[in-house]
């Protein structure tokens, strides 16, 4: 190896790993998921509902999306301009993609209103060659954002 060459490990503020398609997997990547955006210093109040997101998206590819032999995998990457966070679970099921119900009275069937009250955006797309990804995006408010009315300059 060149000592002279530099190395990367790891690209800030993108994560993505395997895990496999039971409880303790979507357990596991809800904590990882957290850990990891406490460490990029995403603010609390959206580092909760993307909790949220990623317990509700990781229950579902449990539930719906298991294949046998087959992880499903678990991303989050931040974008700079505007900030935002999005949260991607892949899952092998393509044939099982998911709608937004009625709101029912039952014990069950509410995830994805979850994630769809919880996130500014949502969506799935299928992902080759037989499975899907459920994404969903939280914006991050700027912490230098002006009150309404006062240019950032006026804030200086």
């Amino acid at each position: 190896m060149n000592p002279s060459s530099p190395q990367l490990d790891t690209i800030p503020g993108v994560f993505s790993l395997l895990l496999s398609p039971t409880r303790r997997g979507a357990r596991l990547g809800r904590l990882l998921a957290v850990t990891e955006l406490r460490s990029w210093g995403v603010p609390p109040s959206v580092t909760e509902r993307a909790e949220q997101i990623v317990a509700e998206l990781t229950a579902n590819a449990v539930l719906h999306g298991q294949v046998q032999g087959r992880d499903f995998r678990l991303g989050l990457s931040l974008s700079p301009a505007p900030r935002t966070l999005r949260i991607e679970v892949t899952d092998a099921r393509r044939d099982r993609m998911p709608v937004l119900p009625q709101p029912a009275d039952g014990e069950t069937g509410r995830g994805l209103l979850i994630v769809a009250a919880l996130a500014d955006r949502w969506g799935v797309v299928p992902y080759p060659p037989s499975g899907k990804t459920v994404w969903a995006e939280a914006e991050i408010p700027s912490a230098h954002a002006a009150p309404s009315g006062q240019s950032a300059e006026e804030r200086l």
